[in-house]
């Protein structure tokens, strides 16, 4: 016999609620770390997403001992989901342009360990934000400055943070700083105590960044003899601590370390280099008068 058609009508709240529920399985790939993101029971949540099933009449996902996996429908009706909750939200936010007062989301994305820049762009512009629309929901993701490009390119992020290696078509860049990094050691490093006039990085085991830098920068790492990696500045911090490898870190991140007397700068005049950093928003997104407002508070700011 075949199969019947279902149809979707007229979506209700209970209809956006396992959507939203859904989207958030996908993301966190599976229902256990949903569960803990979504505040709510693996049950409820099982329930919501066969709910969802019998809404549609098809099978979204596989999940069992062999794993979580999306079906192919699934991953359709995924999409379609980004595209409908963000619309409801550019529904909203476009009225809101209406009004005086600042009712909706900010979303931005954040690449890792900038909160420490002295003058504090990011955090200054936030702050007036709040002032500015008390209920404005400020949401915050830090995550890699390439998912911070897919994030703003998709629509799920509203603006980004992100150091400026490249230049994609679809975002624009405003430039916001420059951030200085320098090569460090340990207090418990045998360079730690040593004239700089005789350093050699060539010589000490050192850490370099596994993630994306400019030919510039990467310049400066081929001087040093890297034997470990690591994914973020934190886990270069990490490596650096152990006395046993010396790194580049961002001057404005390591500073907490060198007053403690933990770390010092190795001939800070001649190892050294600036990475700029960008404010990325999407090319042709439709009006947004929170992001708008931000933007206003962040470029007055830097």
């Amino acid at each position: 016999m075949k199969k019947q058609k279902k149809t979707i009508g007229q979506l209700g709240d209970i209809d956006l609620r396992m959507l939203r529920i859904y989207k958030v399985v996908v993301e966190c790939g599976g229902f256990s770390a949903a569960e803990v993101e979504l505040n709510i029971t693996r049950s409820a949540i099982s329930l919501a997403m066969s709910d969802l099933e019998n809404r549609l009449g098809f099978r979204l996902c596989q999940r069992g001992r062999s794993g979580f996996a999306l079906t192919e429908e699934g991953q359709q009706v995924y999409d379609y989901t980004l595209e409908l909750l963000s619309s409801i939200e550019t529904f909203r936010t476009q009225v809101n342009t209406l009004h005086t007062q600042l009712i909706g989301e900010l979303n931005i994305g954040i690449t890792d360990n900038l909160v420490t820049m002295p003058k504090m762009e990011i955090t200054n512009a936030l702050a007036e934000l709040k002032r500015q629309g008390p209920e404005v929901v400020v949401n915050i993701r830090m995550i890699p400055p390439n998912e911070i490009e897919m994030g703003v390119l998709d629509g799920k992020l509203h603006v980004g943070m992100v150091p400026t290696l490249r230049s994609l078509s679809g975002l624009n860049y405003q430039p916001l700083y420059k951030e200085r990094s320098k090569l460090y050691c340990a207090d418990s490093h045998p360079l730690y105590g040593c004239d700089d006039r005789e350093l050699d990085p060539a010589q000490w085991d050192a850490v370099a960044p596994a993630y994306a830098q400019t030919p510039e920068i990467k310049t400066c790492y081929q001087q040093l003899k890297a034997t470990a990696t690591a994914t973020d500045r934190e886990g270069v911090a990490f490596l650096i601590l152990t006395g046993q490898y010396i790194g580049y870190l961002p001057e404005h991140f390591a500073e907490r370390w060198v007053q403690l007397g933990r770390m010092r700068a190795l001939n800070p005049e001649q190892y050294q280099y600036e990475t700029q950093f960008s404010v990325i928003t999407r090319k042709g997104a439709r009006s947004n008068l929170v992001l708008e407002t931000y933007l206003n508070h962040l470029v007055v700011d830097a």
